[in-house]
């Protein structure tokens, strides 16, 4: 397993140790802000987690999967669509789009907006941000901030260049896993799962979505402690609602990586 971080840029321990103690070899790699690397999530190459993946394969693996969050996860779709190689996708808190980049790229530059992903050189079709948009209320002095109504905004104003920018899961041979919260407050990750969802199933192709309505946009695994507090950014959920869906995601999460899914199954909680 392949584990990629959000727009935090950490490199997964934790993650990768639980993984570990199920009998999985679990390999969480830097892909922006490192040597060579842009600072920034801009114009990342998708072929940075090519060698992690090669490595992963070396070792004897039976499944190749990725688990990613948030941005993360934007770049797991992906990976699932152009490299068939992947066998499964676990996206907790997806988008179903391409979106601009957050933060510079390797020019130092953020604006204008350019893709957050490249493949063989080429930009990917994205979303840009509409930075006309503002929090409401007005964030207090010191605050963190909601930014889901900003992808929301984003997404009327540049209607125009959604399809473009839909991630095609439907040509994915991947196992796929999305896991969303329904008070995420970072994007709209559960109507976008859904989204994806509807693609999978209209191209007939098993798709698992489980779902929290009271949580955020950090589910936790079992094992892994509440995420931390943040002073920017509101990520809605709680400590209890989003180790809930975690613990509903976990028996998914561990078939996606074990072997095919079976499609008489479906334990309460998924869609």
């Amino acid at each position: 397993m392949l584990v990629l971080s959000g727009s935090g840029g950490r490199i997964e321990e934790e993650r990768c140790r639980i993984l570990a103690r199920e009998g999985m070899a679990a390999l969480s790699v830097r892909w922006f802000g490192g040597s060579g690397q842009p600072p920034g999530i801009c114009e990342v190459p998708l072929e940075t987690f090519e060698p992690a993946i090669a490595l992963l394969r070396a070792g004897g693996a039976r499944r190749i999967g990725v688990l990613g969050t948030s941005k993360g996860a934007e770049a797991a779709l992906h990976l699932s669509v152009l490299l068939p190689g992947v066998d499964a996708v676990v996206a907790l808190s997806p988008t179903s789009l391409t979106w601009a980049n957050v933060g510079p790229g390797t020019d130092g530059r953020d604006r204008p907006h350019r893709s957050s992903w490249t493949w063989r050189g080429e930009p990917l079709p994205f979303v840009p941000y509409d930075d006309s948009w503002t929090p409401a209320p007005a964030r207090p002095e010191g605050g963190p901030v909601a930014i889901r109504g900003w992808y929301e905004q984003s997404r009327r104003t540049f209607a125009g260049r959604v399809d473009a920018a839909r991630i095609p899961v439907e040509s994915s041979g991947a196992d796929l896993v999305l896991v969303a919260g329904g008070d995420d407050a970072m994007w709209p990750s559960l109507p976008c799962a859904e989204e994806l969802a509807a693609r999978r199933r209209s191209a007939g192709l098993p798709v698992r979505v489980v779902v929290g309505p009271g949580a955020g946009h950090r589910p936790r695994l079992p094992g892994e402690g509440p995420a931390p507090a943040s002073t920017q950014f509101r990520y809605g959920g709680s400590a209890a609602a989003d180790a809930a869906l975690g613990a509903a995601a976990w028996p998914h999460i561990l078939d996606a990586l074990r072997g095919p899914y079976d499609a008489l199954r479906g334990p309460y909680g998924t869609r």
